[in-house]
């Protein structure tokens, strides 16, 4: 059985100064890879300590994904501090939710250029090196609501969506070169968002999850670092979900 060794391995994360994606950056530093932490601005100091705490080495690139040119600067700028890059995590999202009547096409297509063109734009600024390397793992945050839908996501749920669909041409393209890609679609899992719901949202929703209970930041976590590991994985969509979506 063929893993990846992570240990000096380089690592992108999008959307990384908290929450999942911060999860899954210390999960990979954890394995001893070198982490590149991205968001639209400057990581909190004690997020890129608690990387750092792993003894490894940890960047700090800020770049705001819609902007294909930020992109291209940003890949650049990782390869000036490492001359390679092994595996991107596409995390960076945002939500707008209201009821389809009542959406703003603005609204609409600003979570679909953040979610959905944002991953586009980093796979596509990291292909060619990838492909010159003749390796890479690619592995993007879709949700379990891009297999659902969902009352007043309908924008979530179309760049979700879309992210399943992306990750797996981008998974036929790129396996000829070595390059694997994959996504993870997590259901209710308990970060700052979902913290704010209320106590009889939370109950509702319990009762559709078979596990009973919401997921873990570091579940997510782990089921990244696996993707990245197993080398003959690709093309798929991993549910972390409690079985909220099972059929």
């Amino acid at each position: 059985m063929n893993n990846l060794d992570l240990s000096q391995k380089t690592v992108l994360v999008t959307g990384s100064t908290q929450g999942i994606g911060l999860a899954v950056a210390q999960a990979f530093a954890k394995k001893g890879a070198t982490i590149i932490l991205n968001g639209r601005h400057a990581a909190p100091a004690d997020a890129i300590e608690s990387i750092k705490a792993f003894n490894v080495d940890c960047y700090d690139i800020s770049a705001d994904i819609t902007d294909e040119k930020a992109v291209a600067a940003l890949i650049s700028s990782i390869y000036e501090v490492t001359d390679h890059l092994d595996v991107v995590v596409n995390n960076a999202g945002i939500v707008k939710d209201t009821l389809l009547n009542r959406m703003s096409e603005a609204d609409f297509s600003a979570v679909v250029n953040t979610n959905l063109t944002g991953t586009f734009n980093v796979i596509h600024a990291c292909l060619r090196p990838m492909y010159k390397q003749r390796s890479g793992v690619f592995i993007n945050m879709a949700s379990v609501i891009g297999l659902t839908g969902n009352i007043g996501q309908a924008n979530y749920a179309a760049s979700k969506a879309g992210i399943i669909g992306l990750t797996k041409s981008v998974a036929k393209e790129a396996a000829m070169r070595g390059i694997r890609c994959n996504a993870i679609a997590p259901g209710m899992i308990d970060t700052a968002m979902t913290q704010q719901l209320a106590d009889k949202v939370k109950d509702g929703i319990l009762t559709q999850i078979p596990l009973k209970r919401f997921g873990s930041t570091d579940e997510v976590a782990q089921a990244a670092v696996f993707l990245a590991e197993n080398e003959y994985i690709t093309g798929q969509t991993i549910t972390v979900d409690g079985g909220l979506t099972m059929q």
